[in-house]
């Protein structure tokens, strides 16, 4: 059985195909620059190792970008047509309330993904463009919309509603919604099977940490709060994105600069976090700085951690008992020190980081806890592509 993953941006695709039977991907891809004069795209073959790449070609849309994926599979012998495949699964940032499961796509589907647009407006247009190119151009294969915000929608009410006027919710649909589901679902049961829990009896804090970042609260193997709120700028503290601020610093801002709620928007998403206290936005760039003695860079990796404890400890709290702390993402699998500073002070919730295994590179699922330590402390590749491609394949079982 073979699936095709997209993640369609506003100029870009990337994709991964599976061959299910081994929960391997065997191509994967980038298409880039769509509808400017000098797109690229990089394609590789990962049993064979090989590529094709050209990084100077006219892509019109994501039409032509989507055939010449097609074009270069078929020429590496992988794939001859789409309408081969048997499944295609497209990565959706924001179902909003109206989609709580990975859903088949059909015209009834598109159209709510259109309604809830305005929720996610650099994200679910573009998303889209990817699913109506893929209706086209395999007319025949079932396809199915994956939800980043679907693993949320288990947050209680009093977990997901703001405390504000009731008619914010009901007319416009103000709520917390998180993101990185998709991600979060797949570290916490692969978390679960390592340690042999029944995943619905399973309690985890997750750590998804990487330029975009967030923390979720799994208890019984359900999100029960999560980070991120009505959009992805809420909670940690991000590569560009300020996390939790108090919202009057929005008005004051506006107020003493006469910048107007688009500058402030912007400014907040793509200027602050680590690059506006530090002036980067690689976590690298600030380890970097501080062996330097830069106090900038040494104030932005103390808040980093200090928000994450705050998150830690707050989850804790409402979970009542703790099966598993789980690092994943981009910094959480690769940067020891900010895992280890994280837990060092946090002895007293029953985290007991091993300096010496943390220390360690590992491929895989690694335990970072002290041998005798109650709750375990992970590391876990994610692989949200793998985990849309199973989610995929279980929905188009289920309506066969």
């Amino acid at each position: 059985m073979k699936i095709l993953v997209l993640n369609a941006g506003s100029s870009s695709i990337k994709f991964q195909l599976f061959l299910m039977e081994e929960k391997k991907s065997i191509a994967s891809g980038l298409v880039e620059a769509i509808g400017e004069k000098n797109g690229a795209y990089k394609i590789k073959c990962l049993k064979s190792g090989k590529v094709e790449e050209n990084k100077n070609c006219p892509i019109k849309d994501h039409s032509d970008g989507l055939k010449i994926i097609q074009k270069n599979l078929k020429k590496m012998g992988i794939l001859d047509s789409l309408n081969e495949l048997d499944g295609i699964g497209h990565r959706v940032v924001q179902g909003a309330d109206l989609f709580s499961k990975p859903t088949l796509i059909d015209e009834k589907v598109i159209k709510g993904i259109e309604k809830i647009s305005p929720l996610a407006p650099l994200h679910n247009p573009a998303h889209l463009k990817g699913i109506k190119t893929a209706l086209k151009q395999a007319p025949n294969v079932p396809e199915v919309a994956v939800f980043d915000t679907a693993f949320h929608q288990s947050l209680p009410q009093k977990a997901y509603m703001y405390a504000i006027g009731y008619d914010m919710y009901e007319k416009y649909q103000i709520r917390k919604y998180g993101f990185h589901g998709t991600s979060h679902y797949y570290v916490a049961k692969t978390a679960a099977k390592h340690l042999g829990v029944d995943f619905d009896k399973f309690n985890a804090i997750s750590l998804h940490l990487g330029n975009g970042s967030s923390a979720c609260a799994i208890k019984n193997g359900k999100s029960i709060d999560t980070s991120m709120g009505l959009t992805p700028l809420a909670g940690l503290i991000m590569g560009t994105r300020c996390g939790d601020i108090d919202p009057s610093a929005l008005y004051y801002i506006s107020q003493k600069t006469s910048k107007d709620i688009s500058w402030i928007n912007n400014y907040l998403n793509k200027e602050s976090g680590l690059k506006g206290l530090a002036g980067s936005n690689d976590l690298r760039d600030i380890l970097k700085l501080i062996e330097q003695g830069d106090k900038k860079a040494i104030l932005a990796y103390e808040m980093m951690i200090y928000r994450l404890s705050q998150y830690i400890g707050s989850y804790y709290a409402i979970l009542g008992r703790l099966d598993a702390l789980i690092f994943t993402g981009g910094i959480g699998e690769n940067a020891s020190a900010l895992r280890y500073d994280t837990c060092k002070d946090l002895e007293h919730l029953v985290l007991h980081i091993d300096k010496d295994k943390n220390a360690k590179k590992v491929e895989g699922i690694q335990e970072l806890n002290k041998d005798q330590a109650k709750v375990k402390i992970l590391k876990i590749p994610t692989n949200e592509e793998l985990e849309i491609a199973l989610q995929t394949r279980k929905v188009i079982k289920e309506k066969m």
